[in-house]
């Protein structure tokens, strides 16, 4: 066992709006505390580089990779995975939009997406399909040539803007 993972700390914080107490490896990224420790693997663990975005959550309100996050520097935060963010309705709209648009073939990194483009529209601005394309670049999808996310985002903002929702 590698000394990162001898030492353990104490974390609490809030995930999916529970409250979690949990003594950890010092060195254990926030991916494998959540679907290691929580059961909550909806977070894919892919490249373990931060490059792909598979492994994205939200960590007070911003978008971050799980896996270059340690989970003792997420001590007193409020984390969003895509569990969270699916059960209480927040990106109903998106996955409704995902899939009219077929912006999803194997779906595996469909729940980073989402959460990243959550991230995006709830900043209550109409983005353009330039901003969203730059937002959403972090996200690596090898199946759909990203258009049809696009468009799927694109028509959620608009909707969202039409309802007067921010």
């Amino acid at each position: 066992m590698t000394e990162m993972f001898r030492d353990k700390v104490d974390v609490s914080l809030t995930v999916n709006g529970e409250p979690v107490e949990a003594r950890v490896p010092a060195g254990q990224h926030m991916i494998d505390f959540l679907r290691l420790e929580l059961g909550l693997t909806g977070a894919h663990a892919s490249c373990e580089h931060g490059v792909c975005g598979a492994c994205t959550i939200r960590v007070d309100g911003d978008a971050v990779r799980g896996c270059l996050m340690l989970a003792a520097q997420a001590d007193g935060a409020e984390v969003w995975t895509i569990e969270g963010l699916t059960d209480t309705n927040a990106i109903s709209d998106l996955q409704d939009a995902f899939v009219a648009r077929n912006a999803l073939q194997c779906g595996y990194c469909t729940p980073g997406m989402l959460v990243a483009a959550e991230e995006l529209l709830s900043k209550g601005d109409l983005p353009s399909r330039a901003e969203i394309r730059e937002h959403l670049s972090g996200n690596y999808c090898r199946c759909t040539g990203y258009e049809a996310i696009i468009d799927a985002v694109e028509s959620v903002a608009q909707g969202r803007a039409g309802k007067g929702k921010a």
